[in-house]
């Protein structure tokens, strides 16, 4: 018989900042739904290093480019979902079919950009894979497509999730999940045999579970509550925080109000004093480092003096400058996000504007995220954090900046231009293009307002060994635990 302390050794219990939407594996990109399933419940064909971009196999074993549009998968052999059904080609077909599935809100399909994918079996172990343009991306793009039993309701999200990897969902209730070793499990055996996640909005509260042992885990936590350097790691977590600015609605309609809502704060001031000195200013959505980035774009300088006199300039022209104008945030999203919008609400009320803060669970907050967004929703600036960490910017720009992108409330035939022949090309040109992108973003539409290039802090209890990546904001992969004797 095993010794309790034994038993115990097996269990971690990780703390969430808050409860995931649902478990739907279309929507895992998004960091509350993706910590718990991603490569624990359900796995991909590829897997993107995150330290080297480099993409190495996962359910597939190999692939080759057929043409500029398509690419052929070979899929590992022997491997079973939870529910008992072999993974084959017809499986990750209908995978990819239930991605593309416009009854679903999938975000995961926001990686896509406008193009579609079509996928088809050419036996049971080979499958091929086509884009409705040239995609010489796509073993990576492949990285982010969650491959589900074909057991799953095709349209309909679900709360059931059922996968290939090493973890199957035990119960989810509203105060906890629980998800416990795969006994069919294609790949080595991991060492947690069971896994608890809880959530409580306080990061005070996370810290303190994770000191006195009552949970293991937690990946984020507030700069202030990171005092422990034994159990308590920083990490530059491939995440940056924006507001996106409803575009098309006044008084946010007008460049010059866009341009004062990113020039009347301090932003440096800010970003140190709620999430840390080494959090960095952002410029634009794609981190440095990423193909695509942008190095020669500054972020906007302070100059309150100037934004008083282009919302001044702005009223005298007839805009209605005094129209509420609602700040959207989410509870829970990450360590003083609420903070920040309490300290942007009285920053941008000072300059005269009719600022009001609603925040919101994260079932609800996404209704502004993606199209079609609230009718009658009136202008709106909304807390967004976006992470890359795919190695490319067509994973950030066409989502958020062209015209059809889920999130983007941009409408600019020329940005779609430049953004529909980045996506096709590659090496220079693509990074050109992209970067090129950025910049009439930045200085010819100021489509948003970018804040930080975010670190992000985790506790860890001293049993685990354990250590966080680019990827652990939005993907804790229970496999890579170990326990320290």
């Amino acid at each position: 018989l095993m010794s309790v302390s034994q038993v115990a050794a097996q269990n971690v219990t990780v703390v969430l900042p808050e409860q995931p939407a649902n478990l739907e594996p279309c929507r895992s990109i998004r960091a509350d739904i993706g910590r718990v399933i991603n490569m624990n419940i359900t796995e991909t064909l590829t897997v993107t290093n995150p330290e080297t971009g480099e993409v190495v196999p996962h359910l597939a074993t190999e692939w080759t480019q057929v043409d500029p549009q398509t690419w052929q998968f070979t899929l590992r052999d022997g491997v079973t979902f939870q529910d008992g059904a072999p993974l084959n080609a017809e499986a990750v077909v209908n995978s990819v079919d239930r991605l593309m599935n416009p009854a679903l809100t999938c975000d995961s399909r926001s990686k896509f950009g406008d193009q579609k994918l079509t996928a088809s079996a050419v036996d049971e172990r080979t499958v091929q894979i086509q884009s409705s343009i040239p995609n010489p991306i796509m073993p990576t793009l492949m990285s982010t497509v969650q491959i589900v039993a074909p057991s799953l309701p095709f349209d309909a999200e679900t709360n059931e999730p059922a996968g290939t990897g090493p973890y199957v969902l035990q119960e989810a209730t509203p105060e906890r999940i629980v998800l416990s070793r795969n006994p069919d499990y294609w790949g080595e055996a991991p060492a947690v045999e069971e896994a608890t996640f809880v959530w409580r909005g306080e990061s005070a509260i996370r810290a303190a579970m994770v000191e006195t042992g009552e949970a293991d885990l937690t990946p984020a936590i507030a700069v202030q509550d990171a005092t422990n350097p034994e159990t308590d790691f920083a990490y530059l977590n491939s995440e940056t925080t924006r507001m996106r600015i409803d575009m098309q609605i006044p008084p946010l309609d007008d460049a010059r109000v866009r341009e004062a809502l990113n020039i009347s704060i301090d932003w440096d001031g800010m970003g140190e004093a709620l999430f840390g000195a080494d959090v960095l200013r952002a410029s634009q959505m794609v981190v440095p480092g990423i193909r695509g980035h942008n190095e020669a774009l500054q972020p906007w300088a302070y100059d309150l003096e100037r934004a008083r006199q282009l919302i001044e300039e702005a009223k005298a022209d007839g805009v209605p400058v005094d129209t509420p104008i609602t700040l959207i945030g989410r509870n829970g999203f990450f360590p003083n996000s609420g903070e920040s919008l309490e300290a942007m609400q009285a920053l941008w009320s000072d300059l005269g504007l009719n600022i009001e803060v609603r925040a919101l669970e994260a079932a609800d907050w996404v209704r502004y995220l993606d199209k079609p967004f609230p009718q009658d929703r009136g202008p709106t600036l909304f807390q967004q954090q976006h992470d890359n960490n795919t190695g490319d910017a067509g994973f950030t720009i066409p989502v958020m900046y062209t015209s059809n992108g889920q999130y983007s409330t941009v409408s600019d035939p020329a940005l779609d231009q430049v953004v529909q022949e980045a996506m096709t090309a590659t090496g220079e040109d693509r990074a050109k293009g992209f970067a090129e992108a950025a910049r009439i973003v930045h200085d010819d539409l100021i489509a948003d307002i970018p804040m930080y290039h975010m670190v992000g802090y985790v506790r860890v209890n001293p049993r685990l060994d354990w250590t966080p990546d680019l990827k652990t904001n939005g993907e804790i992969q229970l496999s890579k635990i170990r326990f320290n004797d």
